[in-house]
């Protein structure tokens, strides 16, 4: 534990400057204990420090870790270029503390993607060497053949890679849905496999990061929530 003056906490949690921390509670726009703070000097102890900004409550993170629904027609960037960022879809400090994707979904592909703020957390999901497995289902043009199974588990060639890639696991859904397990999460890589293996992708989501799936969590598109740390615990790599 430690002890932070007020404007430094307000600060770290996104909410600005210094000197605009300092002003917002100067202004008494922040609580504590149900108490207006007035004093930007005071300090606190951080951990488990509960304060209100503008009567909205909040918990001092030293990092963020979240999942977002991501929704299609957003971008995975922070400096998006033909459609809204997902970013647009998160509180304003979290911009601020510099909370960005882990790793990248295209913009018409939808389901769990995580954000944080931990440069740490953020290479470990995002390396291949960590083999965090990734779950999509796929919906393709032309039916879904054993023969597409087998080529996409054999693996396929794609023009920019040295070797083949090959799914970890992949199996049928429906007539023209599949689901595909990944361990590399290269550029447009299940959308390039399939292409590679003769069909074509119509729509792609993302359900399942390690352990921890979309549907387990219950959120809907454009939803996001704080994971725990049973949550985060799933975020691990094959056995």
């Amino acid at each position: 534990m430690s002890k932070q003056s007020l404007d430094r906490i307000l600060q770290s949690q996104g909410f600005g400057t210094r000197k605009w921390c300092a002003g917002l509670v100067a202004d008494g726009n922040v609580r504590i204990g149900g108490e207006t703070v007035t004093d930007d000097r005071a300090r606190f102890e951080t951990d488990g420090l509960e304060f209100s900004v503008y009567d909205e409550p909040w918990l001092f993170r030293e990092h963020i870790y979240i999942a977002l629904h991501k929704p299609a027609d957003y971008e995975c960037s922070r400096k998006p270029s033909h459609h809204p960022g997902v970013l647009s879809l998160l509180p304003e400090q979290f911009t601020n503390r510099d909370v960005q994707p882990v790793g990248r979904l295209d913009h018409d592909t939808t389901g769990l993607l995580l954000m944080s703020d931990d440069g740490s957390f953020i290479h470990k999901q995002s390396s291949p060497k960590h083999h965090v497995p990734k779950v999509y289902v796929a919906t393709t043009h032309d039916p879904v053949t054993p023969q597409l199974i087998e080529h996409l588990l054999k693996g396929v060639k794609l023009n920019d890679e040295p070797a083949p890639l090959s799914a970890v696991l992949c199996e049928k859904l429906d007539e023209q849905q599949l689901k595909i397990v990944l361990e590399q999460g290269k550029y447009h890589q299940v959308k390039r496999m399939l292409a590679a293996a003769g069909n074509h992708c119509t729509a792609l989501c993302r359900t399942q990061i390690g352990e921890l799936t979309l549907e387990a969590l219950g959120l809907d598109a454009g939803e996001w929530c704080y994971l725990n740390d049973k949550e985060l615990a799933l975020l691990k790599p094959l056995a």
